[in-house]
């Protein structure tokens, strides 16, 4: 279901974690998302909890988005930073 969520929100390519993982360096996945996209792209989860494990996690996250100069939209969550609102 996510998949096809994303597909419909314009996701040209998508990164799919096979197991769960407790902590970033269990995520290898979301390790390649993070080193594959570039300055300009936008980062599309469906929830926040997809993304980032701990407040502690979105953070550094975010910091690492913001320094690539990348944007996050959370379609659960109508988080969408490419606009101001």
């Amino acid at each position: 279901m996510q998949i096809d969520r994303l597909t419909k929100a314009g996701c040209q390519k998508i990164f799919q974690e096979k197991k769960s993982g407790a902590s970033r360096k269990e995520r290898f996945e979301l390790a390649s998302a993070l080193d594959f996209i570039r300055e300009g792209d936008v980062l599309v989860v469906t929830k926040l909890d997809r993304l980032a494990r701990s407040v502690l996690d979105l953070s550094q996250t975010a910091q690492l988005l913001k320094a690539k100069n990348v944007d996050l939209v959370v379609l659960d969550q109508n988080i969408d930073t490419t606009c101001p609102t």
